[in-house]
């Protein structure tokens, strides 16, 4: 069994990346051989509309036809068992290079068919982290958890199957004093992060550990 998570963050040790590690670890509980990927080492780019995918008969049909570094990683998150996606949320939506990645990896197994057929053959179950600054009233009160709906909508049309994790209100800053942002309350946030983001990776992990039980 394979797990493969993937950072849509570019911070390699922050929020995203340790709970996607939580998540990892609790699929290896279950027997699974893990990977993680930092996406902001890879050079790629989003989909370029060649429809290649799309053409019927084609040598790339249902699979992205771009050759750069990001076209293994897409046949390894197709090949794999439990699969995690990790991404801050950017003015309102994924990260740019998680965007990207969606783009790529999604499109192609997605039909312009009345039924919208998906092409996806696998087996693997889908976890989806979003880790966001504001507080998880201020989202609801901004309607950020409808705005993010249609990705995840889309993720679950394709592989028919997705579980979400948000995780509101992280630690931006390790020292708030070096930035402009008086719009929080450091010493709220700080408290906040020690209380909850441990709960958080305890999430993470059954997580990880609920998608591999699935697959095992």
């Amino acid at each position: 069994m394979k797990a493969i998570a993937i950072n849509g963050s570019p911070r390699k040790k922050w929020n995203t990346a340790r709970l996607l590690e939580q998540g990892l670890a609790g699929a290896a509980q279950a027997g699974a051989a893990t990977e993680l990927v930092h996406l902001y080492d890879l050079r790629y780019t989003g989909c370029i509309s060649c429809f290649a995918c799309k053409k019927l008969g084609g040598a790339s049909y249902g699979r992205c036809a771009v050759q750069d570094e990001l076209n293994p990683l897409l046949d390894r998150v197709l090949d794999a068992d439990v699969i995690l996606l990790g991404t801050p949320v950017y003015f309102w939506s994924e990260s740019g290079m998680m965007r990207c990645l969606l783009e790529r990896l999604l499109f192609p197994l997605y039909t312009y068919t009345p039924e919208r057929t998906s092409l996806y053959a696998g087996q693997g179950r889908v976890g989806l982290i979003y880790t966001m600054n504001l507080s998880e009233q201020d989202a609801l009160d901004m309607g950020l958890f409808p705005h993010l709906r249609k990705t995840r909508e889309f993720i679950h049309h394709v592989f028919g199957n997705l579980e979400t994790l948000f995780v509101p209100d992280t630690l931006q800053f390790d020292d708030y004093s070096k930035y402009l942002c008086t719009r929080f309350d450091p010493e709220g946030k700080k408290a906040h992060h020690d209380a909850q983001f441990p709960q958080d990776m305890a999430e993470a992990r059954a997580l990880g550990l609920r998608l591999a039980e699935k697959r095992s």
